[in-house]
Formats: structure tokens, sequence, C-alpha cells
């Protein structure tokens, strides 16, 4: 708090000094900016006080547009609520608190009057809360909490306005005031039945813990309207949420039937099959669609959450680590290599495919320098075997698997003991399954293949993990797999200190 605090002193200070020299352009800048270190900050709101007795208010030098700083809406929102205009200027004041939904935007006194939720048109101030809900998780910060007085000032003079209790409703939920959700919720939805007002109320009641009811206005919604599949998806969710698994999964074919291409069913389906099976293949076609559906309606998160905390599937085993190993090449990488190189590597990645896309930096580096760092691996740098050999994938990739220059690279690395070299050389094999379909059947050959031969050496079990990630992998491959990896690990022999070397967290 020190330390914002200076830095909202030191703005405030450069917007004095640039007021008393007549540039008064670059005073609002520094304004701005103090503004966003201390949004309640007397002295600040005391200079926006100074540029509101300017011609036209101030208002010219804090334009709002698309791309305005949360400071810059902040302060046009201040001076318009000074020119008597506070209603302008809280849409202004709430899209600063979406782009930055921690700070204090909102506590200011002129959004506590009761006048303002008489003043601002409910059907805006429904738009402004849908906006902002929008742009913040749930729960959401404490900082929210004044739009809710706006929305029970406006409430007391348009008590069945039912957008302003639906919407309302989804920000007191945001912040934990659940009963007044479902209060506000629903009136809203006896007000004006409709499928949006059944899902406002639908999420209060499940924020509440009130499964049954939530589920029969969820329910209600559907009936409203049927070809609206993301209910559907929310239905399925909030059951697997509350271990009703054949339930929620048969939501999930209800809405696959009438659309089997559906992002929000496809992604919720797969994530709930896999949770009921683990079965690997339910996360490799949701990569596949992914893929093949660049352009879905929102972002999703379910194959990263179902792939997190996986040896990986998610980053590197945490175990202790196989030797160094080698590779065939002499010289030192170049420092264009290591730089490279350090721009990508970590130790996690969202799952086998975010992983091939961060290494494509690593194209603009040939297979001599990518060889060099697997010989040469530099010592501050996270996991570089892995990344080296994620930028050999990239080599050339536009020749079909079996018969390219990437797949002969890597498939010698492959070969000999079980070393840190030869494990990353395998991954890079397997992520080239996740992310051509084409590869697979070979891979999955591959990696049956070296298993088989490394099972009863020092050290397979590591392996094994690796071996897990890999699709299309027989059902005995894969139970062998499960079997070494539940067998207890052997201390690996202290042969030499380069032995001791661990993946290095970056």
């Amino acid at each position: 708090m020190v330390e914002v605090r200076r830095a909202a002193d030191r703005a405030l200070e450069q917007a004095r000094s640039a007021l008393a020299t007549d540039q008064p352009e670059k005073a609002a800048d520094h304004l701005a900016g103090a503004l966003a270190h201390a949004p309640t900050l007397p002295e600040v709101h005391e200079m926006l006080g100074r540029l509101a007795a300017r011609p036209g208010g101030g208002l010219d030098l804090f334009r709002a547009g698309p791309h305005t700083s949360p400071g810059k809406l902040a302060a046009r929102a201040h001076l318009l609520a000074a020119a008597g205009r506070p209603e302008d200027g809280l849409p202004l004041l709430a899209a600063a608190s979406g782009q930055s939904p921690a700070a204090d935007w909102a506590g200011v006194p002129w959004v506590a009057e009761a006048t303002l939720g008489v003043r601002i048109e409910p059907g805006l101030l429904a738009q402004v809360l849908m906006r902002l809900c929008t742009r913040v998780a749930e729960p959401a910060p404490p900082t929210l909490r004044p739009y809710l007085s706006v929305v029970r000032h406006a409430l007391s003079a348009y008590p069945e306005h039912a957008m302003l209790l639906g919407a309302g409703s989804a920000l007191a939920r945001r912040v934990g005031e659940h009963e007044l959700a479902v209060d506000w919720a629903s009136r809203g939805a006896r007000v004006r039945p409709s499928k949006l007002g059944e899902i406002w109320l639908g999420y209060a009641y499940r924020s509440a813990g009130r499964l049954p009811e939530a589920l029969a206005a969820l329910r209600r919604a559907v009936a409203h309207d049927p070809d609206d599949l993301s209910v559907y998806a929310d239905i399925a969710g909030t059951l697997a949420d509350n271990d009703r698994l054949d339930d929620a999964l048969s939501w999930v074919d209800r809405a696959l039937e009438r659309d089997p291409d559906y992002d929000c069913a496809v992604h919720t389906a797969h994530r709930l099959r896999h949770r009921a099976d683990g079965d690997l293949m339910h996360l490799v076609r949701l990569a596949d669609y992914i893929r093949d559906h660049p352009d879905e309606s929102h972002e999703h998160t379910d194959l990263a959450d179902c792939c997190r905390d996986t040896s990986w599937l998610s980053g590197a085993p945490a175990a202790a680590p196989l030797p160094r190993g080698n590779a065939p090449a002499s010289d030192e990488p170049s420092p264009e290599a290591v730089r490279r190189l350090r721009q990508v590597a970590s130790l996690s990645w969202a799952h086998p495919p975010a992983a091939y896309d961060a290494a494509l930096p690593l194209i603009l580096l040939s297979p001599a320098d990518l060889m060099a760092l697997l010989a040469h691996p530099p010592a501050d740098v996270a996991a570089p075997e892995i990344w080296a050999c994620l930028g050999l994938l990239h080599h050339r990739s536009e020749e079909a698997w079996l018969d390219s220059e990437r797949r002969r690279m890597l498939l010698g690395l492959t070969d000999g003991g079980l070393d840190r070299v030869t494990e990353a050389a395998l991954f890079a094999v397997i992520v080239a399954a996740w992310v051509d379909p084409a590869a697979r059947a070979d891979v999955a050959r591959v990696v049956t293949a070296r298993l088989t031969e490394v099972a009863s050496r020092p050290g397979a079990r590591s392996l094994a993990e690796l071996a897990l990630a890999a699709p299309d992998l027989d059902q005995s491959t894969r139970q062998l797999a499960t079997a070494m990896t539940r067998a207890p690990a052997v201390p690996r022999q202290r042969a030499r200190s380069r032995l001791l070397l661990r993946w290095r967290r970056g």
C-alpha cells in the first residue's frame, strides 16, 4: 500500500507541475495515472475539481474510446458527475471496474447517492450491469459492492423491472450476496417469465447451494427455448459438480443430439466422459475438436483443466530426473539459439498441443542449432532438452509424418539408454500424435516398442509415465505402463556428479 500511495503521489505531483506550466493534456495523463493507483484519494479528486472548472468541464481532456485506460474512463465519469450528469458517468465507471475489478473505482460519494438510481434509465443500468458481470469472475472483489447500492435505489423507483432485477441478481451473487441474488432473480422471473430470467434464478440458487431449485429453474429455461444448448451444458456442469455424473452425461447427450458440433456441449461431454472413465482419448478428441474449430463462441478451459497436475499432460514430472544424456553434436549452441530457447522454455504447459504451439518460435533455429542445445543444454534454462526436441518437431512440418525429416531425427534420439534426451525426444514424438491424427498409429507402435524394450531397466517408471500420455495405445500396453508407474521407484546410482542434474525450475 505504501508503494501504491507513493506512485499516486508522484503522478499527482507531475500533474500539478504540468497544470502549473499550462499543459492541461499532460496534466490529464498524469492525473489518470494517479487515479489508477488510488481511485478514491481525496487529493486526486481535488485536482479533478480544478479541471472541472475549465471551459467544457475538462471533458475534452479525457475522451472515451474503445481502448481508453481505466484511469481516463474513471476521470471522465467523475467529471460528468461533477457536471450534474452522473447517469452518464456510471457506465464509464463500470467499464473501468470491468477492466480492473480489484480497484475501488466506485467507492466515491456520488455513486452512493440515492438520486443516481432514480436518474439512470433502468434498462441502461441493466445493460451496464450485464457488461460488468461478463468481465468479472465469481466470486468478484468487494470493490463492486457500490454498484449494488445503485441497483437498490433504482429498484425502489422501478420495483418490477425484470431485466434490472435479473442483472442485479447476477452482480449480487458475484459479490457473495446469495440470498439477495435469489430474491431479486425470483422477483424478476415472476414479473416476466423468460428463459433469461430462469437462467439468472438458476445461477442464484446454485450459488446459494440450493441444487434442486437451481436445476428446476434451469429446466424451465430449457422449456422456454429448447434450442439454447448452452443451458443444457450448464445443467450438465451443475449435476457433475454435485456428483451426479450419469445425469450430467444424459443432458450432454441431449444437446449433442440437437447439434453434434455445439462447442459448449462438445467440451463438456469430453470433460465429463474423461472424468467418468479416465480414458485419455476423450482429451485427444477434444484437442482435435479445438484444432478443427478455431472460431468457437467463447474460450473454454476444459482441456487444460483435465490435463492439470498430470505428468507430461501439463508439464515435466516432478520425480527425480534421468541422467542428462547425449546428442550427436559437438559445437556449442549460438547465443541466438540460447536466447530463443530461453524465450519459450518452461516446466509446465496447459496441455500437449499448447506445448507444441509454445515451441513455434524455435522454427527459426536450424536442426544443427537444436542439436547443439541438446548436446550443451544451458544451465539456466528449464527443461532445455524438452524444448529443443519440440523445436525439432516443427522442422519441415509440411512433410507427411511417416516420411518426414522430423520423425527421422526424433526417432534417432530415442535410441539408446534412458536419459533426458531420449525421454524428451519421445515426448516430442507423442506430441506429434496429439497434433497430427495421421501420426497416431505410428507413434503408438514406437511408444509400445520402446516401453517393452526398457520395461525391466532402472528408470523405466519415468518412461511409463510418459507412455501414458500417448494417444491410441492398445489396452495391453496401457496396462503395462500403468503397472510400471505403480511399482516402487528404485533409487539411481550416483555414478557421476553430472547425473545429479535436475530438471530446473525457471
